[in-house]
């Protein structure tokens, strides 16, 4: 199973040409499942920058599969677990997000596609599969 981190969901909307992005239009061309963790379905949506935009988000994001948290309470202490093995370790980890979306990926046993510093760093803590482009 294969989950998409906020960082590529916005270069794929904007069209970039971005090595995730890539990616991402890969596995929709290919039909290859992959799963939208909620919080990233915020994130995007959060970005728009007008109603026409909001709409079009909206329109999309509803077409794909969510990956919604099976037990938030147990996902929310293992996210601020990592957070926390982090700061001990003196790695600086930016986005308590992306230690939930992390804890999330690996409660499910999935991969990660993502362009982000952070989910690397947590992959020294966790056993965390990641994909960057």
């Amino acid at each position: 199973m294969i989950a998409v981190d906020t960082s590529v969901l916005i270069d794929f909307l904007r069209g970039a040409t971005t090595p995730w992005a890539e990616r991402l239009g890969e596995l929709e061309a290919d039909q290859v499942p992959f799963f939208i963790p909620l919080i990233c379905y915020q994130e995007v949506l959060q970005g728009a920058r007008e109603e026409r935009e909001w709409k079009l988000l909206a329109a999309y994001l509803e077409t794909q599969r969510m990956l919604t948290p099976p037990e938030p309470l147990a996902l929310h202490r293992e996210a601020a677990r990592i957070f926390f093995e982090g700061r001990r370790r003196g790695l600086t980890i930016r986005s308590t997000v992306d230690c939930f979306i992390a804890a999330q990926v690996l409660a499910v046993d999935a991969t990660l596609l993502h362009n982000d510093d952070d989910f690397e760093r947590i992959a020294t803590l966790r056993p965390l599969r990641t994909i960057r482009g």
